[in-house]
């Protein structure tokens, strides 16, 4: 039997979500969790891997088990053995052919950022910070730059795994809410698949273009060096949210959780 769940989680605390040795990680947890509920290993595959401190609205894994149970118990009872900051939204048996990574036609990440001379304090972890004004303007001409299909090597980790750094980015919708010096900013970014601190390095390049230290039409030099280290330093990954992926409407994998209404 195949297992789909959706899974969120504040990454604060933890070291990303791919298993390490520390086993402080958002997949270690989980397997856990899985472990005691299922008293038998239980290995996951999830739709995007997230780095330390990023955090997850609808992560998507799967699993095969021979564990017969209704979904909600899948729910309730790995919740109850999860940490607080860590929770299974929804259970789904699934065929064998849905694959969480494989399956999925796009992943959506989302990024708040407090404009403020004063940083964080309540929103601490959750939010990115910047005490420079922004510009809407000036961030939409940059961000449109960046949508379609094209080369982002700019804009990839060294240690990038990916066999290639051609990605189609789907769309980025920019917006805020509040005053200048006093407002949140929210970047939404969906493509068919990301690079390593692809979204992370795309941030410090909209945000050079939005306090006037690079114009708009800088990204497309960026572009075209095909170089990391034309584009800006990586930004934090405070306030950097994993939506999660969307899949065809045959699965019936939901799209969304409550959590999504939380983010400014």
């Amino acid at each position: 039997m195949r297992i789909a769940l959706g899974i969120s989680y504040n990454g604060t605390a933890y070291e990303g979500w791919q298993s390490q040795l520390s086993r402080l990680t958002i997949q270690d947890k989980l397997e856990a969790a899985l472990a005691k509920f299922t008293q038998s290993k239980i290995s996951t595959l999830c739709a995007g891997r997230t780095d330390s401190g990023v955090h997850g609205l609808m992560q998507v894994v799967h699993f095969d088990t021979d564990t017969d149970r209704e979904t909600n118990s899948w729910v309730r009872g790995v919740n109850a053995s999860l940490p607080t900051d860590i929770a299974v939204q929804w259970a789904k048996i699934v065929p064998s052919t849905f694959h969480c990574r494989a399956s999925a036609l796009t992943r959506r990440y989302a990024y708040v950022v407090l404009e403020s001379a004063v940083r964080p304090s309540v929103e601490s972890n959750r939010v990115g910070w910047v005490y420079r004004p922004l510009d809407e303007a000036r961030m939409k001409s940059a961000a449109a730059l960046l949508v379609g299909e094209h080369d982002f090597s700019s804009f990839r980790a060294a240690a990038c795994q990916a066999l290639s750094p051609i990605k189609t980015m789907k769309r980025i919708e920019i917006s805020c809410r509040g005053e200048p010096q006093q407002r949140y900013w929210r970047f939404e970014f969906e493509a068919n698949a990301f690079l390593h601190h692809m979204i992370r390095n795309i941030m410090g390049c909209l945000l050079m273009v939005g306090d006037g230290r690079q114009s708009p039409d800088w990204i497309l030099d960026v572009l075209a060096k095909r170089d990391r280290d034309a584009a800006a330093p990586t930004f934090s990954p405070d306030g950097l949210y994993f939506l999660g992926p969307t899949y065809s409407p045959e699965w019936g994998i939901p799209e969304r959780t409550a959590a999504f209404d939380w983010l400014p």
